[in-house]
């Protein structure tokens, strides 16, 4: 039985606004269904502290360290110190450790040194994460550096041209490595790989002892060996509620992998997780590389997931029109795959984050990321609607929009038609955008390196951008008219060059994958087109579009441009764009939008709390039904997760 979201918005805390999301249609689920859901929630949950642990070798242990001090009453509550270590504590569970998720800088503490030891002198040593033989002092001048020097392991992911990627990142996917050492290492494994090598580094930990580099494989029996055991036990209770034998199949490989941490193997499930098309369905694994400085090890997440029957209607006209989308592309004919092979797509409902996915989440995904796999196999697509439908329900009203666009005309289209585009968007992003190209024979996947994912983000927004303008989509019954496109364009560049930057802190550059893409596609557009141009107009900087028309036609050749750069690995033109476009903050405009953001009163970064699932058990023991809950407050949530599914310290 599920209840109803009483209110999207939760708490906001630093620069972050909570909110909830609804299981719309859970009730509709068959039996087994919810218990395959369920089942498959407890494994998402397990990787939470794989993630941490990923982000920052540090962070499981300031994260325990914090949260004994935060749940402890002997502490004194009443005092300024206290009320910012909470704040503190509530952005590294948001960010799963103590870098921002987005920026990836280190957070400030607003609370002193001393209070801080103090408090931890006061609460039960046995509680806190000590090593063996270690005194609470001893900790205290082990961690405090970590948190409090401002200099010492600054960044999570440097992004920085010219610096050594690895050795000034300050995630845990490499132990006493160098760049140069760690892109040495896979290019010898990859010049041993064949046609079709898999992803290596994606599940491993690269370290280098006693002058030797060699991985530390994540699996049941290596790195992680306790949480991945949890997971295996966990898919393996879902595996008997499954709704195929091919989704049995496809969990049997899943596990096989974790216990072997054989990278072919999840190359093998990954084929075979294409060919289910169950109402639910799930995503766990090593994934998504952003966390990763040389953009090659996949952080863990976790996201359980049910079809949304009436929205999928829209991405599935969409799917069985690949071909004609990839053909009509304005790119060179030789980068264009010639049969678009398995592209499906559903708008779904989420009914688990986890991991890197989890509090903050996409509402895209297109997989798997291997592009060998993409050109023979195809690829899944999925827009969340629940995630969608709650950032549409918190942010109505909030005077965004017309702080930032003041022409009447344009607002009253973004008005009619901004949610609708958003989502179809999304949709050709994922689907199509991703799903489209192909590399050169003999192309290195990772030749653009440093520089590769924010190609590919610009690669799949341009392809959506160019085709959201196409009158195939009014033809397909996806827009209503050929002005509807307009509105897409208009928030587009507006974003892109301008109000993203609400997200960057003063002084900074962008360092973000996708906001790097943004930045680029917009800025090399407004250089491009002339009847494109931001200036200023009643004292504030505004966006004017004269010609879509020519807006269009630049985003087309922006688009063979960057899918030429990605077909043929050319690192040099990837860096060159980049670096030109999609990195450099102008102080005065970027001072300007904070301001002007900061009179609306707005968190610029949105996260969730997920709804609870609470199994009802019959009178033999088995799970008769699953319950929804949303009454659960960020903070018990995040201190039930570390209690419940803390596996590594």
């Amino acid at each position: 039985m599920a209840a109803e979201v009483k209110r999207y918005t939760d708490e906001r805390f630093a620069d972050i606004q909570m909110l909830r999301y609804q299981l719309n249609g859970f009730d509709n689920l068959t039996i087994r269904q919810k218990r395959f859901v369920y089942y498959l929630s407890q494994a998402t949950l397990y990787g939470r502290d794989v993630t941490f642990d990923q982000f920052g070798k540090y962070n499981l242990r300031i994260r325990k360290m914090l949260e004994v001090v935060f749940s402890d009453l002997c502490v004194p509550r009443d005092n300024e110190d206290f009320r910012a270590l909470e704040v503190y504590l509530k952005r590294l569970w948001f960010s799963n450790g103590i870098y921002h998720h987005y920026g990836c800088e280190k957070f400030k503490p607003e609370f002193s040194q001393q209070f801080l030891r103090n408090a931890l002198h006061t609460v039960d040593a046995c509680r806190l994460p000590l090593n063996e033989g270690q005194t609470v002092d001893a900790m205290c001048d082990e961690l405090f550096p970590v948190i409090f020097d401002a200099d010492l392991l600054p960044k999570r992911v440097n992004k920085a041209d010219g610096e050594d990627l690895v050795t000034t990142s300050a995630c845990n996917f490499y132990d006493g490595v160098t760049q140069q050492e760690a892109e040495a290492f896979y290019a010898e494994l990859k010049q041993k790989g064949g046609q079709q090598p898999p992803s290596y580094g994606l599940n491993s930990t690269l370290v280098k002892e006693n002058g030797v580099v060699r991985e530390q494989l994540w699996s049941t029996g290596g790195r992680y060996a306790n949480a991945l055991r949890h997971i295996v036990a966990c898919l393996l209770k879902a595996r008997d509620e499954a709704d195929s034998q091919q989704q049995k199949h496809v969990i049997d490989l899943l596990v096989r992998y974790y216990e072997t941490g054989d990278l072919k193997l999840f190359d093998e499930y990954s084929i075979e997780w294409l060919k289910c098309h169950e109402k639910v369905d799930f995503i766990n694994g090593f994934i998504e590389v952003y966390g990763d400085p040389l953009g090659m090890k996949g952080s863990l997440e976790g996201l359980v997931e049910y079809i949304d029957e009436e929205a999928t209607r829209r991405t599935r006209t969409i799917s069985e029109a690949a071909q004609w989308f990839e053909d009509h592309s304005p790119v060179d004919p030789r980068f264009k795959k010639p049969v678009v092979k398995g592209v499906t797509a559903h708008v779904i409902c989420a009914a688990m984050l986890g991991g890197d996915e989890y509090p903050s989440t996409a509402i895209g995904i297109n997989l798997p990321n291997a592009d060998w796999i993409r050109a023979q196999y195809g690829s899944k697509s999925v827009t969340i609607s629940n995630i969608t439908e709650a950032y549409n329900k918190a942010s109505h009203g909030n005077g965004f929009r017309e702080e930032f666009v003041r022409d009447e005309k344009m607002l009253g289209l973004i008005e009619k038609y901004g949610d609708l585009c958003d989502d179809l968007h999304t949709d050709q992003h994922e689907c199509l955008g991703h799903g489209s190209g192909q590399l050169l024979p003999g192309v290195d996947p990772d030749a653009l390196k440093a520089y590769g994912n924010t190609i590919e983000e610009a690669r799949a927004d341009l392809f959506a951008l160019y085709y959201i303008a196409d009158t195939k989509l009014v033809e397909l019954g996806l827009l209503p008219d050929n002005e509807a496109y307009k509105s897409e364009y208009f928030t587009y560049l507006l974003n892109g060059a301008l109000t993203q930057l609400v997200r960057i802190e003063p002084g900074h550059q962008i360092e973000e994958a996708h906001m790097r893409n943004r930045a680029l596609i917009a800025h090399w557009c407004i250089e491009q087109c002339s009847n494109t141009r931001f200036c200023r107009k009643d004292g504030v900087w505004q966006l004017e579009i004269d010609s879509f028309e020519e807006l269009r036609e630049a985003i087309g050749r922006l688009l063979a441009e960057i899918q030429r750069i990605k077909s043929e690995g050319d690192y040099d033109a990837a860096r060159q764009l980049v670096e030109r476009y999609a990195v450099s903050v102008d102080p005065d405009v970027h001072a300007e939008v904070l301001g002007r953001y900061k009179k609306l009163n707005l968190a610029p970064y949105k996260g969730f709390i997920n709804p609870r699932l609470l199994p009802v058990y019959d009178e033999n023991g088995e799970i008769a039904d699953v319950h929804v809950d949303y009454s659960e407050s960020y903070s018990h949530q995040m201190l039930r997760y570390s209690s419940e599914y803390g596996t590594l310290i």
